[in-house]
Parts: C-alpha cells; sequence; structure tokens
C-alpha cells in the first residue's frame, strides 16, 4: 500500500453526491491508500449509492449529528469496519430557508438554533464521538466558507460558518494535549447540492471566476479534496487550529 494516507483509516460525513466536496475526498483519500468509512442521513440508500461509485465500495454507517444517541454508538458502528480512525472530515452543513437569501433580520430563532446546532456545534460533537477511537497523530478536518465578511444572501450560515471556525480552534486547544489536531479548508463557491439551495448563490459565482489570481473552476472539487488530504495526512504534525484558504486567491484581495 502506498499514497499519502497509505494506512489512514478515515470517516467522512456529507457525501451525497459525487459533486460533493466529501465525496472527492473520499476517492482521493482511497486513491491514496486510506481505508473510507462513511456516514449518511436520511436516505441512506442514496449515499449508499454513491458509495458504489468510489474506487472501492465504502461502508456507510447512519448518523445524525444532533442525535445524543446514535454519536453515542458510533464508536461500536465504526468497529465494524476499521479497529480506530486516524482522521475524520466534517463536510456538514443546513440552515433552513428564512435563514437564507437575504433573510437575516426576519429568520426565527428556532431556524437559527437549528443552523447552528447542525452546521456548527455538530463539528465538536462529531470530534467527541470518534475521540475513543482516535490517538496521537489524528486529524480532524471541517469544510468552511471563508466567515470574516458578511456574504451577500449567505446570512446565518455566515454566522454558523464564523461559529465553526472559531469552534475549530477551541478543538485545536482542547484536544492539542491528546495529540490530536482540527483545522478547516474554506474553499470557494462550488455547485454543490448545498449551494444550489442558497437563494441567489450565482452572485459568488460571478465575483469568484471574474476576480480569483488564479482563476476558479466551479465545478472542480479536487482542489479543495487535496487541501482536506493533506491535513489528514502526516505532512502538518505541528499545524492545528488552522484554516486553509482554497479558494484561487478570492480571500487576499480588497473589496
Amino acid at each position: 500500500m502506498s499514497g499519502l494516507l497509505a494506512g489512514k483509516r478515515l470517516l467522512v460525513t456529507g457525501v451525497i453526491t459525487d459533486a460533493s466536496i466529501a465525496f472527492s475526498v473520499a476517492k482521493l483519500a482511497q486513491e491514496n491508500g486510506a481505508q473510507v468509512v462513511l456516514t449518511g442521513y436520511g436516505r441512506l440508500s442514496l449515499v449508499e449509492r454513491i458509495a458504489k461509485r468510489l474506487p472501492q465500495p465504502a461502508p456507510v454507517i447512519e448518523l445524525d449529528v444532533t442525535n445524543a444517541e446514535q454519536l453515542a454508538g458510533l464508536p461500536d458502528k465504526v468497529r465494524e469496519y476499521a479497529d480506530g480512525l486516524d482522521g475524520v472530515v466534517h463536510s456538514i452543513g443546513f440552515a433552513p430557508q428564512s435563514c437564507l437569501g437575504g433573510g437575516f433580520l426576519d429568520a426565527p430563532w428556532e431556524d437559527v438554533a437549528t443552523a447552528l446546532h447542525v452546521s456548527t456545534y455538530s463539528y465538536k460533537s462529531l470530534a467527541m464521538a470518534a475521540l475513543p477511537l482516535m490517538s496521537p497523530g489524528g486529524s480532524v478536518v471541517g469544510l468552511t466558507f471563508d466567515a470574516t465578511k458578511a456574504w451577500p444572501v449567505y446570512d446565518w450560515m455566515g454566522v454558523a460558518k464564523a461559529g465553526l471556525e472559531s469552534a475549530s480552534r477551541y478543538l485545536a486547544l482542547h484536544l492539542g494535549p491528546k495529540g490530536i489536531r482540527s483545522n478547516l479548508v474554506a474553499a470557494g463557491p462550488l455547485r454543490t447540492i448545498a449551494a444550489k439551495s442558497i437563494p441567489g448563490f450565482d452572485q459568488f459565482e460571478t465575483a469568484w471566476t471574474e476576480r480569483a489570481p488564479l482563476g476558479w473552476s466551479l465545478t472542480d472539487q479536487e482542489p479543495a479534496a487535496r487541501a482536506c488530504l493533506a491535513l489528514l495526512s502526516d505532512w502538518f504534525p505541528a499545524t492545528t487550529g488552522e484554516i486553509v484558504h482554497v479558494d484561487g486567491g478570492y480571500h487576499a484581495l480588497g473589496a
């Protein structure tokens, strides 16, 4: 077995279609020597079908990251396929429609709470659920969208991502003594299922394709996936609490 992740055991969440960043992460991880276990929520049969498109079919575990019972049972379910974990990929986010598309001032707390639970708090929840399976050298990697600015139509999801970025730093603080890293990849806009659910998302697309110094492809998930693989590997042993931008350089520009 050879490759950047040779012998690594990974748990990858968020594979919904083969256009998702998570699918690209799982595919490249397998091609680089990793054993991959997927999680799915809701229509598991859909995730199982997508899993068959990977270089090697991957097992799928049901996991609702807002369900305490399922989180508590995660280690036993993973052990059915792997004797431990070296890395966890958090590619989970959701906000009710009221929280997006210009609804910032009107979204009710109940909907905002849902967005924060699924998109922010779940990062800590997932890491803690997987912790019994991990050992020093392990890595938790999440996906974000640059939350240092207020983006049109992103609204409460932007707030949730800001919380995710802070949560990753605190996770780095508290898991560092256990030898476990926490880092995020801030990808530019991609035409994923999540993006299509945001009204007016084409505003992002136009800005990136016109202004990113390196250019930007709206349909190529591989650059973001490669960054995830690097952070999951042993090549960043002293890097934690970091956000790696994979956005063609757009984040470095002025307004």
